[in-house]
């Protein structure tokens, strides 16, 4: 354990960066200074947790000496301007964004499923997207189990995923709606409230979007499967926080309902809620603020010759983002793998 760890994160007063405060304190991380990065407009304000104050910096160049551990929530292009930075400056940086992801020299990590990945970093660790974490929950035990080959995603993704704005936009929606007063859509190309919106991030000439193909080529690169093959629609529903997905998988060997529910319920990413006589299966709400995905609703696939259908849920502001990131930098410490290792 490190006697003294002074940790940064960039994008603290953004929908992630306030998680990771929370969860920076929740799980007694073992930081001894905790620095908070924003942009220039939101310098100065101060940020509240367990009784301690942070005077919120501007996240700019130079400000990363002497920091030890950076988490980087506040997208892309802050990614591209500053990680380089931070880690000349003898800073790891676990970033959020998706600017890094496909790099080949950047490990993509889930430590339930890539650990030994975190040995081959070079300063970055890259964090996957939300809807690809909380599916492989489910995905990957049951590709130990009976070797994956091909899956289908239907995602139900909550509105949590594009910001705190978004959230707000659903509330007044649905206030206006009690009210009988005109819909308001800022975030949004379509009402929200009462709606599902099958466009998550912007689509390419394949006619899938950016968000489908993260989940595609992430789980190829986290899973070690680069021949996957992978189809996601992915939607936004009206839900507050958590995604669900559907998955179809078909693998390589037979497949057994009872032997699959087995090897979910031994996961430590995952709860087995899979009970559907007696109305048991995970919803987003009971999986909002949840360390585990819930996994449920697993059927042999009617489709598929060896087959499985089933259902995850899980908070993608922790598991699909902030906690994950926090996941990997305590299992860093407690390996003393926050440096680059020689060789």
């Amino acid at each position: 354990m490190n006697p003294s760890l002074t940790v940064g994160i960039v994008g603290a007063t953004g929908a992630v960066g306030q998680e990771l405060v929370r969860l920076m304190h929740e799980r007694n991380f073992p930081f001894t200074t905790l620095r908070l990065f924003a942009s220039a407009r939101s310098a100065g304000r101060t940020i509240e947790h367990s009784g301690k104050k942070y005077v919120v910096e501007e996240a700019k160049p130079g400000v990363f000496a002497g920091v030890d551990l950076a988490f980087f929530a506040a997208g892309g292009s802050v990614t591209r301007a500053l990680a380089g930075d931070a880690v000349k400056a003898g800073c790891l940086v676990i970033d959020k964004s998706s600017a890094l992801r496909q790099e080949p020299d950047i490990p993509l990590v889930i430590p339930e499923i890539n650990p030994e990945k975190l040995r081959a970093h070079k300063g970055i660790i890259a964090n996957p997207n939300c809807s690809t974490a909380v599916m492989l929950m489910g995905l990957w035990p049951l590709h130990q189990l009976f070797g994956v080959k091909r899956v289908i995603i239907s995602t139900y993704q909550s509105v949590s995923g594009t910001g705190a704005e978004a959230v707000r936009e659903l509330e007044d929606q649905v206030q206006a709606h009690v009210a009988k007063q005109p819909l308001v859509k800022k975030v949004y190309p379509y009402q929200i409230a009462f709606n599902c919106i099958p466009h998550i991030d912007t689509f390419d000439d394949t006619g899938y979007t950016g968000e489908e193909t993260k989940m595609a080529m992430e789980s190829r690169k986290i899973m070690g499967l680069p021949g996957l093959k992978v189809s996601a629609t992915t939607v936004r529903v009206p839900v507050v926080r958590a995604h669900s997905i559907s998955v179809c998988a078909e693998f390589e060997r037979s497949v057994d309902v009872e032997k699959a529910r087995a090897a979910v319920a031994a996961f430590p990413g995952a709860e087995l809620v899979d009970d559907p006589a007696n109305k048991k299966y995970p919803t987003p709400v009971d999986f909002a603020e949840k360390v585990k995905c819930g996994v449920g609703r697993i059927r042999k696939d009617t489709a598929f010759e060896n087959g499985l259908s089933f259902w995850v849920s899980g908070d993608n502001l922790w598991k699909g983002a902030a906690l994950n990131a926090v996941q990997n930098a305590e299992l860093m410490i407690r390996e003393n793998l926050l440096k680059p290792q020689q060789g």
